[in-house]
């Protein structure tokens, strides 16, 4: 309730005046002639009504399948507002503001889904009037589903408030059932960024939507997601649960350019080249199981780091190889691993291929380093930095890695 004993100050009174018939030539005052008015008419036509005070509620009484995402307002049509409180079930007060002028309140608190409020308002047209009330009692829309939200960093890991993210960061927004209205459903997203610039949003599948910029994010950048779904009709009457917002920075700008024609891996950060370090990428061909067929390639195509690992069990079962014999059989516990793709396409240690690095592709589809090359990148690069793969004999599909958004055109965002 808002007791306006403390913002109600005297009431202005605006004072008509007559109008002139004619006026006296020179210097001297202009003479008024005198109008005639009926007996008994306002002998100011222009002066302040003494009349009642007038308010209007948003929603209206009886009101029915209100979103709760729409604020309640009272604004007092003459007059000004002298309480006004909203209350909804077990008469818990929703809290609300009042604007500077006393003309107008809205809520600032959370509506619920499916429930009955009653707004009481009072407004008085001068000081010392007699306050005249209104009420007005509405109900909730009732969702016959809701959906959630989460913020992905990748399918792997979600976005953290606080964190630092590199610049080639998609955003990654999941719900938890497919949206009918995907339009109605990216834009109630929000993408706030400072330095401001362009995010658009791509449906990845019927599920989760990536926003990004056009070129890799600045250095620096802030940014915040809002998803603003509460009371938000996202298609056939499922409706957002509840809002959520997360809140990042982006880190310095660190890209390693891997080439697999000169068996070299460029890395740039802030733009300077920083170190080459000589590699070893997937040797190629394919091989058929009884999971189906798997092939040895490192994709080419623009990613980004998912995950980082001190160590990963890295094993051929996972396609379908079992037999230590095969001669592409593995099962090796290895360190210093920077994931880049779904798939399982690491940045790791590969001692056992030193000799092969700089020179020959012999891994399973993986970036081979050395150690000490291996324990620089893990410790230089972090979640959404990008590596980027070049002249191999395979393209990556966009959805084998958070960095595939990249690969998108932007004109079809």
């Amino acid at each position: 309730m808002i007791d306006r004993r403390k913002v109600l100050g005297a009431a202005g009174v605006a004072v008509g005046g007559v109008a002139a018939a004619g006026l006296v030539a020179g210097c001297g005052p202009a003479t008024a002639t005198p109008s005639w008015r009926p007996p008994g008419s306002n002998p100011d036509p222009a002066g302040p009504s003494t009349g009642p005070a007038e308010l209007t509620i948003v929603p209206a009484d009886a009101a029915k399948n209100v979103s709760p995402a729409q604020p309640v307002t009272v604004t007092a049509v003459t007059g000004t507002l002298q309480n006004v409180a909203i209350t909804g079930p077990g008469g818990k007060a929703v809290a609300g503001e009042l604007a500077a002028d006393g003309k107008s309140w809205r809520s600032t608190g959370t509506l619920t889904y499916g429930q009955t409020f009653t707004v009481t308002a009072a407004a008085i047209s001068a000081p010392g009037a007699t306050p005249v009330s209104k009420t007005s009692r509405f109900s909730t829309l009732k969702p016959a589903k809701t959906v959630s939200v989460a913020f992905q960093q990748s399918a792997m890991g979600a976005l953290k408030t606080g964190a630092k993210y590199g610049v080639g960061t998609v955003i990654g927004v999941h719900f938890s059932r497919a949206p009918a209205d995907k339009d109605a459903a990216a834009k109630a997203i929000e993408v706030i960024s400072d330095p401001q610039v362009e995010v658009r949003p791509h449906w990845l599948d019927d599920q989760t939507v990536h926003f990004r910029p056009e070129q890799y994010w600045a250095a620096g950048t802030k940014v915040t997601v809002n998803a603003k779904v509460y009371g938000v009709n996202v298609g056939k009457g499922v409706y957002g649960k509840a809002n959520s917002s997360v809140s990042f920075t982006i880190g310095p700008s660190r890209v390693a350019i891997a080439d697999d024609d000169t068996h070299q891996m460029k890395v740039y950060i802030d733009g300077k080249l920083t170190r080459t370090i000589p590699i070893s990428m997937g040797k190629g061909g394919t091989v058929t199981t009884t999971t189906g067929t798997t092939d040895f390639w490192t994709p080419t195509g623009t990613m980004i780091v998912m995950t980082k690992e001190p160590s990963h069990q890295m094993t051929s079962a996972s396609f379908g190889i079992t037999d230590p014999k095969d001669p592409n059989f593995y099962d090796e516990l290895i360190t210093l691993c920077c994931r880049i793709t779904y798939s399982g396409v690491f940045v790791h240690s590969a001692p056992w291929s030193v000799s092969d690095q700089g020179h020959r592709d012999v891994s399973h589809g993986c970036i081979n380093i050395s150690p000490s090359n291996a324990q620089w990148f893990f410790n230089t690069f972090q979640l959404g930095d990008v590596v980027q793969v070049k002249n191999t004999g395979k393209k990556m599909p966009t959805y084998n890695s958070m960095g595939g958004a990249w690969m998108i055109p932007w004109s079809q965002y």
